[in-house]
């Protein structure tokens, strides 16, 4: 059966979570042909459920029951996600060459920010729908100042991958 959703998790690294141990969660779920990808809490799965808040209760309860904790899931198809990669959102802006490409997934149906304006470091470059756009250049002498922005724009309420990560989770299909 293809992979047909993707959850992707705040606040999961190697150090609080096991990958083996949130795939064991999910297909406790009822979910199928679960995958992890990276160690950053990417999970890939199959769902006969269509309906994506009551994905997201079922892969929460799952992962509390099994690990006794949750990281909030932000689920999204992986036909969403394609046809993000295809439109590729960042073709219409100047996005520097040594930057990395950043999505942020929002919550669905919560009020959308402002952008606020660019740093040297960072810039958010657009919000459409339940993501935002922007970028980062790692190393650059503001620092983690890009984080800070993330911070005060979005809050703790979403989780950020890389546009390469998003990649990576497609090619698991």
């Amino acid at each position: 059966m293809a992979r047909t959703h993707a959850a992707f998790l705040r606040g999961v690294m190697p150090t609080n979570c096991k990958m083996p141990e949130l795939a064991k969660a999910f297909e406790a779920a009822g979910f199928t042909d679960v995958l992890t990808v990276l160690g950053s809490g990417n999970v890939v799965f199959s769902t006969r459920v269509k309906d994506l808040d009551a994905i997201t209760k079922k892969a929460d309860a799952a992962m509390t029951k099994a690990l006794g904790r949750t990281f909030t899931p932000y689920v999204r198809t992986l036909d969403h996600l394609e046809s993000l990669v295809k439109r590729d959102p960042y073709a219409r802006f100047h996005v520097p060459a040594e930057a990395k490409r950043d999505v942020t997934f929002l919550p669905r149906s919560a009020a959308r920010p402002t952008i606020p304006a660019a740093i040297p470091s960072a810039a958010i470059l657009a919000i459409e729908g339940d993501e935002a756009f922007s970028f980062h250049v790692p190393r650059h002498p503001d620092g983690p100042r890009f984080m800070k922005m993330f911070l005060d724009t979005f809050g703790e309420g979403c989780t950020t991958r890389t546009w390469e990560t998003v990649q990576k989770v497609l090619a698991k299909r």
